[in-house]
């Protein structure tokens, strides 16, 4: 089963990155650029897409990771 999409949001202290499905946990970073390096793995690992949302909670960025390939080494 896939994970849905993934979403870097603001907090009352902060920044979390968390999954449209509710499955895992919110996990909470200080910065901005923290959560979005954390979200940014987390979408490439699971072939989503990255939703990048302001303290108006509006989305101002939207990075896809869907058709990304493995990097295979031989």
């Amino acid at each position: 089963m896939s994970c849905k999409n993934i979403h870097v949001v603001p907090t009352h202290d902060g920044w979390a990155v968390e999954s449209e499905d509710g499955s895992s946990s919110q996990h909470r970073f200080t910065s901005l650029e923290h959560a979005i390096a954390a979200g940014t793995e987390k979408a490439k690992r699971a072939k989503v897409d990255l939703l990048i949302h302001g303290r108006d909670r509006q989305v101002l960025e939207r990075s896809s990771f869907r058709n990304e390939s493995r990097d295979v080494q031989t």
